[in-house]
Parts: C-alpha cells; structure tokens; sequence
C-alpha cells in the first residue's frame, strides 16, 4: 500500500495546488468548493492507506523480492446465489420510476431497496459464529474450514 499512498498523496497534493491556482485567478466559487472537495477525498484516501501501510506492514506487491505465492491469501466465502440482488434491482427500478410516476411509487421503491440491501448485506451475518459452534462441537464432518460453499 505504500505506492498507492504515494500516489494518491500525489493526487491531492497536485488538487491543491490547482485549487489554489483556481480560487486566486477564478472568481467563481463552484468549481473552487469542487476542487476542493476532490483534494480532500483523495487525502482521505491517502490518509487510510497510509495508516494501513504502518499498521499492516509491506504487502507482498511493495517487496522487490516477492513471489507470485507470497501475494495468495486464503480463499473468502462466496456466496453461490441469492435473490436479493434482483429484489434490489426491482426496488431501484422503482424508485426510477416513482420519480416520474408519483410519490407513492418512489416510497414503495424505496422500501423494496431498503428491504433488499439490507437482505443483502445481512444474508451471511451468522455464518461465521455458526461455522465456529459447529467445528467446537465436533459435528463438523466436512474435514475442511476453509470450504467456499455455503452453510
């Protein structure tokens, strides 16, 4: 992350400087609040990696001389299916919709995105503390921790 930090502190550095310059020779005020802006999220951005570089250490990436298997990891759970995401899309089609049609259709958009996003936001909460309860009881058969299917 060390490269990145450098290069997004380059980013803002370079969105300061053009602000400035902006704001001094420009006597309108939108296009200063919008550099500005752009100078503050990329030293937000700046700021995390670099705390994440000093909290992390190097990545393999920022070693010269690291491996192509230095840099593997173990794999994470993906998810086989779900129909949240389509109840989702629905709910942002209608809210679209609901922004031409009415009210009435924007709320009920609205709460079928709501419903969705958190479905799938949630969907997978428990499956870490009932994988742990399961191999502390011994009733874990599979053999495998690491398994990338589905509880």
């Amino acid at each position: 992350m060390k490269t990145e930090a450098r290069l997004f502190t380059l980013v803002a550095a370079f969105f300061a400087v053009i602000t400035i310059g902006y704001g001094y020779f420009s006597a309108e005020p939108a296009g200063t609040a919008v550099l500005t802006v752009a100078f503050l999220m990329s030293s937000l951005v700046a700021f995390f990696l670099v705390v994440q570089h000093r909290k992390r250490g190097p990545r393999a990436q920022d070693r010269d001389n690291a491996e192509v298997a230095d840099g593997a990891g173990p794999l994470e759970f993906f998810p086989p299916r779900s129909h949240w995401p389509i109840m989702t899309a629905l709910g942002a089609v209608l809210l679209a919709l609901g922004v031409v049609y009415g009210l009435w259709l924007a709320l009920l958009g609205l709460g079928v995105l709501a419903g969705g996003t958190f479905g799938l936001v949630f969907q997978y909460a428990g499956r870490d503390t009932q994988r742990s309860s399961s191999s502390s009881d011994g009733s874990d058969t599979s053999g495998s921790s690491t398994s990338t299917r589905s509880p």
